[in-house]
């Protein structure tokens, strides 16, 4: 299994509007064919030290294998996301990772 889980700070964090926007255009993501499973997430309610809570979306995607998230990688609706919905935010951090 390879898991791709992606979080996204919005440039106006604020804007109802743009998280709206980010999160449509990860919805129509979920049709490629490679992913096994997709969520969409916000920031739980929680408060702990060790908890980030800055960020205002997550994605999170699981592949049978590292080549399919490869092949994710370059699917055209993956990169018409990315040509779309870069504007969207000012910082991305991905956390990949497999079975240990």
């Amino acid at each position: 299994m390879f898991i791709h889980h992606v979080f996204f700070w919005l440039r106006n964090p604020d804007s109802k509007e743009d998280l709206a926007r980010l999160k449509e255009g990860l919805t129509k993501l979920t049709k490629v064919k490679s992913i096994r499973q997709a969520h969409i997430g916000l920031p739980a309610d929680t408060n702990r030290d060790v908890i980030e809570r800055s960020y205002s979306l997550s994605w999170l995607l699981t592949f049978d294998h590292a080549a399919d998230q490869d092949s994710y990688q370059e699917d055209p609706l993956h990169l018409d996301f990315v040509k779309e919905c870069s504007g969207l935010w000012k910082k991305v951090v991905v956390y990949d990772n497999i079975d240990a």
